[in-house]
């Protein structure tokens, strides 16, 4: 195809900076988790944008952190990845962030920037700051990454997201599409109704309960209208799996509300969703299980 473009767009950064909602203000698409709380964002999960002459492959990737176990260091795992396989890199930021929480990830990110890889750096929330505190942001991050452009965006307000995208479309290199035209995601149904389950046990649990759970669907079956879902909520404790289920299974109850209301949305069909609860003892420590839940580079 004549004057076509194509190419991977990786979105990195600290935790919480904002990353998901800004992969979902690009592809248009509700495909990432958007909570409150850091670290929500578990997977590398690719976001196909297509147009008649361009085709952008986003991937949003859980946030750069110091793991303290086996899943964390997946998780890095994930985002290390996007650094190797970038035809435009955007490294976000936001007003609030701290640029030496991750220090060494940031010298990764302007070794490629010198190499000639194209960088676009996103100080991302500006709606909560002021011109001035702005102006000294852009400023700093002109020494940091000095062949970088600079994007200050609120990603949540939608505010310079059109100008953000349309100088993704023109630094992609000319080329054919990766995936059929079609196509939205590289993944299927089945992990998104994973990932809306775990986002309302996000939204609705405190403390360590929301980062030691884990998600699999057990069944999935569709007939003209309606699909019926089974799946198992994992948790790594007894005392856990009693406050996710709740007195008299009221806590699961409301999950599984709010989980089927959004899987309706999701697939545009009516749903029957069943969601049971079991201990699964440090399967985040362990390399099998997360092997089997889907944490594999390989």
């Amino acid at each position: 195809m004549t004057n076509h473009r194509s190419g991977f767009v990786n979105i990195v950064g600290n935790p919480n900076v904002g990353k998901s909602t800004l992969m979902n203000a690009l592809v248009g698409e509700r495909l990432s988790i958007i909570t409150s709380k850091a670290q929500t964002t578990r997977h590398r999960i690719m976001g196909i944008v297509n147009g008649e002459d361009f085709q952008m492959v986003y991937s949003d990737t859980p946030g750069v952190l110091s793991p303290s176990y086996q899943l964390q260091r997946q998780m890095l795992e994930f985002s290390r990845s996007a650094l190797v396989d970038a035809d435009v890199l955007l490294y976000v930021t936001e007003v609030q962030d701290n640029p030496e929480r991750n220090a060494d990830f940031l010298e990764k990110v302007k070794k490629m920037s010198a190499a000639g890889t194209k960088v676009f750096l996103i100080i991302n929330k500006i709606d909560l700051t002021t011109q001035e505190t702005l102006e000294n942001l852009v400023a700093f991050w002109h020494t940091q990454l000095p062949e970088a452009e600079i994007f200050p965006i609120s990603a949540q307000e939608k505010f310079g997201v059109a100008q953000l995208f349309d100088a993704i479309k023109e630094a992609l290199p000319e080329g054919p599409a990766f995936f059929p035209k079609d196509q939205l995601t590289d993944r299927s149904e089945r992990f998104f109704v994973n990932e809306i389950i775990r986002e309302k046990i996000l939204q609705n649990y405190d403390k360590e309960i929301p980062y030691s759970v884990e998600v699999e669907v057990e069944s999935f079956t569709e007939d003209e209208s309606l699909v019926r879902i089974s799946a198992i909520i994992y948790c790594e404790r007894e005392s856990q799996k009693g406050i996710l289920i709740g007195k008299a299974g009221s806590a699961l109850k409301r999950v599984g509300a709010m989980a089927r209301k959004d899987i309706e949305d999701f697939l545009q069909k009516k749903v029957f969703l069943q969601l049971f609860v079991k201990v699964d003892k440090d399967w985040r420590s362990s390399a099998s299980r997360l092997k089997h839940y889907g944490y594999d580079l390989t």
